[in-house]
């Protein structure tokens, strides 16, 4: 029923093992194959797939709260201390809970806003060199000029696609400009106010956008023109700017454009931006010195993406970045396994893993190792399924908050699934590396490479090509910048 949903890969093997086996003379860690894959782009989607539906009223939420209680004691209790206990549960569930009215104010759905933040500082008057008419002639560009011609392309795309949706600009150098829509006055940010966060926030949530693109891509269009660079790059102060203003509507985007290291930082800015489920997506230009383990702690918490980009490129990223694909706001997702079990790398050591999602847009996929603590190990070699259940508490387009719990007893795959390997690697070495713990995720890679060599089944040639490029960062020993940016380019063609 729930195939498509999610990914359950088992080994006969279920304790982690990070003893150091013995390989030339070097320790190796061993490859941790039990991982949980969620198609939370899908599970999202209320609409598809047989599912229970069942409605509540406010004032019996307790009820609700008592039934998630009574499934995860029973989901538990299905792994009782009796061998044979477990084997009497095997039904899968797929329940979805409505309230009988929303809670929230009805909003439109193409109410949201896309908000471009662009770095015009002085070092956007570096030149490249770009082939026009079909690689026959080749001309030099500004990547201002790139900027520019990538910003016009996606409004035009939006008027097309998405007349109704707001449409703002902000821009920054040696200060921060909010243009809006484009119809009024400018505000500038300069000198104490970019140190001022808490002023920043206020100004940003204060400046309105009241009209469409419809209504103001002439205007829009005029401001992306008159774009010149200056000054230095106060990279935080603009990304906090416009995170305001798109606060003021669930589930808006926020593209930042930038080439250079903010002489203004971002602070602890992610967790703003995911609060307010702004979702920020980061384009920056190959060959930059743009700190991808800043800004993309920005765009992993809040579910966009980093986007490594040259002049023939960025348009075309931009315009994809740009689309409105959001598909459920305020999202958290609860995994329950069976006692004895655990996820590494996460917080809690325990059965019970809870993640803030945030935002969630079309094909977003979430995986999870698990495994056994040794005391359990003979307990569990004695079963051949393991229960699951998943929580998805979200709120859908139209503001309406809803809790879906999948219940199921997942078998051994039989079969590595190096797809899904393939992007569990990569989301754990980007999240290591996001850390600081480079030399973790160059062991990650250096253990996958190993298990792509066993005698297994025969690859998917996508994740044999995502190997044969990230087995080259477990060679790199100097800048881990150049480790973040190959992980970023090689996690989103998975």
């Amino acid at each position: 029923m729930l195939q498509s949903y999610i990914y359950c890969l088992l080994s006969s093997f279920l304790c982690r093992d990070s003893s150091a086996d013995k390989l030339e003379g070097e320790s190796r860690l061993k490859a941790n194959i039990n991982v949980v894959s969620l198609s939370v782009g899908k599970l999202v989607n209320i609409s598809q797939g047989h599912i229970n539906t069942h409605t509540y009223t406010h004032t019996h939420t307790h009820k609700q709260t008592h039934l998630f209680h009574f499934l995860t004691s029973f989901l538990f209790a299905s792994f009782s201390e009796q061998p044979q206990a477990w084997r009497i549960f095997r039904a899968q569930c797929d329940d979805l809970y409505l309230p009988s009215q929303s809670d929230d104010d009805y909003q439109n759905l193409e109410d949201t806003l896309v908000v471009f933040c662009v770095d015009i500082s002085g070092s956007m008057s570096v030149t490249t060199e770009v082939c026009v008419y079909c690689n026959i002639n080749v001309v030099c560009m500004w990547w201002r000029q790139g900027i520019q011609d990538a910003l016009q392309r996606a409004l035009t795309s939006m008027l097309q696609q998405s007349p109704r949706r707001r449409v703002a600009l902000v821009t920054f150098g040696d200060e921060v400009v909010i243009y809006g829509d484009g119809t009024r006055t400018p505000l500038t940010l300069r000198d104490w106010a970019l140190v001022d966060y808490d002023h920043i926030w206020q100004q940003g949530a204060a400046y309105s956008v009241p009209h469409c693109i419809a209504e103001t891509f002439q205007q829009l269009i005029q401001r992306v023109r008159e774009l010149r660079e200056h000054g230095a790059t106060c990279l935080g102060p603009a990304a906090l700017a416009s995170v305001a203003i798109a606060s003021r509507y669930p589930g808006s985007k926020v593209i930042l454009c930038t080439d250079g290291r903010a002489n203004i930082g971002l602070g602890e800015m992610e967790q703003t931006a995911s609060l307010s489920l702004v979702i920020i997506s980061i384009m920056s230009f190959e060959g930059t010195d743009c700190r991808l383990a800043d800004v993309g702690r920005l765009a992993d918490t809040t579910g966009g993406r980093v986007n490594i980009v040259n002049i023939g490129t960025i348009a075309r990223e931009m315009q994809a970045a740009s689309r409105d694909n959001v598909l459920a706001t305020s999202v958290t997702a609860t995994l329950l396994a069976s006692d004895g079990m655990y996820f590494p790398y996460e917080d809690e050591n325990n059965h019970k893993l809870v993640r803030e999602i945030g935002n969630v847009t079309k094909g977003l996929e979430i995986t999870f190792e698990f495994a056994v603590k040794p005391e359990f190990m003979h307990v569990f070699l004695q079963k051949d399924t393991l229960p699951f259940q998943l929580q998805l508490s979200f709120k859908t387009r139209d503001q309406q908050r809803v809790t879906r719990i999948i219940t199921e007893h997942r078998i051994w795959a039989g079969s590595f699934n190096m797809s899904v390997l393939g992007v569990h690697c990569a989301q754990l070495c980007a999240s290591l590396t996001m850390e600081g713990r480079v030399q973790e995720a160059q062991k990650q890679l250096k253990a996958q490479q190993h298990l792509q060599h066993r005698p297994i089944q025969k690859q998917e040639s996508i994740y044999g090509n995502w190997m044969d490029t990230m087995t080259t960062i477990c060679d790199i020993t100097t800048e881990s910048q150049v480790i973040i940016r190959l992980i970023y380019e090689q996690r989103h063609i998975i």
